[in-house]
């Protein structure tokens, strides 16, 4: 048996219980519910979107953009998390239901931006066949490296839907961004207990696979259309910038619930890798107090603009 089938078959009565606790902790919950449908109309062949239909911020809008296409890609993570953990009981009864879930994200999103008109249907649609025919994921290539990374990564898209959210005037648009991120925080829960757990087992390879992942985290979405630039868009309005990497992952979850400053047992490779993401992450610190101290000027500008106009 290799490592990672005998990590998994270690950590399978854990993966039980914290699939069980989902499961008591998960919300029913139906996307045509929160969908405002009375706002729609039907689209007339050759119309085109007009913006002026649903005004909001363009960071924003392009937030939704990535939101929405991110989740769109879900049967290659599926593919991934199921190449990873397989199909055997908890592992396999974990990956179907966090795949249901993350099925009606893109279901709800995606009626909520067709009905108000917040974003174009046609470079929607556009952008969806591009991201998916791609298939560009994340792909890593054990199971702590896969374990650590969906932590990150599920918190991170908590943090992006629930910003996003914040951002829109509408009532029923912050509802569904809401709801969403509630579901992708139970998820970054689940991976983040199993991570923990395993750092019981093997606290060596699992700080390995801190190291590899904190260094080299990067969100899913690169292989959308113009990816790059609605990234921008999205850190510089603050939805998903360095400041919040920092602060509400890197801190609470790597230094907070795994403790990795604390971590006992290591090998000498391991302690070289702990000392190296703890420099990264020094780093990253640096950035964000940058990020943080601009946007505070920059809202400090507006106020004075503000004060003098009254």
């Amino acid at each position: 048996m290799d490592h990672d089938a005998a990590l998994l078959d270690e950590l399978a009565p854990v993966a039980e219980e914290l699939v069980e606790r989902h499961l008591a902790n998960a919300r029913e919950w139906f996307p045509h519910e929160m969908v405002p449908w009375s706002a729609g109309r039907d689209f007339v062949d050759g119309e085109e979107w007009d913006p002026a239909e649903a005004p909001m911020d363009e960071a924003v809008r392009s937030a939704l953009f990535v939101n929405l296409l991110t989740e769109d890609n879900l049967p290659h993570y599926f593919r991934t998390i199921d190449r990873l953990f397989g199909i055997d009981h908890p592992w396999g009864a974990w990956t179907r239901r966090w795949t249901a879930e993350e099925g009606r994200h893109a279901i709800v999103i995606r009626d909520y931006l067709t009905v108000t008109r917040s974003v174009d249907p046609v470079a929607l649609e556009r952008g969806r066949m591009a991201q998916v025919s791609r298939a560009e994921v994340p792909e890593p290539e054990t199971v702590l490296d896969g374990l650590v990374y969906v932590t990150l990564q599920e918190l991170a898209t908590r943090i992006a839907h629930g910003n996003t959210g914040r951002l829109l005037d509408d009532r029923r648009g912050r509802d569904i961004m809401a709801r969403v991120a509630g579901d992708e925080n139970l998820h970054h829960v689940f991976y983040r207990d199993v991570t923990s757990a395993a750092l019981e087992v093997d606290p060596s390879a699992v700080v390995l696979a801190i190291d590899r992942q904190v260094r080299d985290f990067a969100m899913p979405g690169t292989g959308i259309p113009d990816f790059g630039a609605h990234a921008r868009a999205i850190a510089t309005a603050g939805i998903y910038d360095y400041a919040n990497h920092y602060e509400r992952i890197l801190c609470p979850v790597v230094l907070g619930h795994w403790r990795l400053e604390s971590v006992e047992g290591l090998s000498p490779e391991a302690e070289e890798a702990r000392a190296r993401v703890l420099r990264y992450m020094g780093r990253v610190a640096k950035a964000a107090r940058r990020v943080s101290e601009r946007r505070q000027a920059a809202t400090e500008d507006a106020d004075q603009d503000t004060l003098a106009l009254v």
